[in-house]
């Protein structure tokens, strides 16, 4: 199955979701395991490997961070070839003060907010999607 590429189609379907839960951003010290089923982002830097994964979890492993986030699904399936969502959505979050760190998976684009900023963002992210359709 193909992704969207449209941008204005991809803006107008978006269908931002807000996951239940507080997430947190680690850098894993060795010789930390934890479930993969629980993970729900990987990735290996030069510097370490840094997973996301809930603030439960984290705490519950002791694990140091320093943000903690509210994490949005656009349902859209948009594609990894789609140019301007990623600027077109983190612009209007910059345009509010608002911080966004984003993942794309092969499927849909994750958003990571501030968890204080999680409201704001998602009707943020429904006006953009009115606005685009």
């Amino acid at each position: 199955m193909t992704g969207q590429t449209n941008l204005q189609q991809l803006l107008a379907t978006m269908h931002p979701k807000l996951q239940s839960g507080d997430y947190v951003f680690c850098t894993l010290p060795a010789p930390v395991t934890i479930d993969q089923q629980k993970i729900i982002c990987l990735f290996r830097e030069e510097e370490g490997i840094t997973v996301v994964i809930e603030k439960e979890l984290a705490d519950s492993l002791q694990l140091f961070y320093s943000f903690v986030a509210a994490w949005i699904t656009l349902t859209v399936h948009s594609s990894l070839d789609a140019v301007g969502l990623t600027a077109a959505f983190s612009a209007a979050l910059a345009e509010k003060g608002i911080s966004c760190n984003v993942v794309a998976a092969f499927y849909h684009d994750h958003i990571f907010v501030n968890k204080n900023d999680a409201a704001r963002t998602m009707e943020i992210l429904r006006n953009l999607s009115a606005s685009a359709a």
